[in-house]
């Protein structure tokens, strides 16, 4: 029984992990984006 509870509780710090990770690249996706359409490049 601990070692099921452990384990979901590992399940969802990698999860909680990867989220994180994903939004901080969407974050500098946005800026880097931002930037471009600033100084007059083709963005999206």
């Amino acid at each position: 029984m601990k070692l099921s509870r452990i384990a979901a509780v590992l399940f969802m710090l990698a999860l909680a992990a990867c989220n994180t990770v994903a939004g901080v690249g969407e974050d500098i996706t946005g800026a880097s984006r931002m930037v471009q359409g600033g100084l007059g490049g083709g963005g999206y």
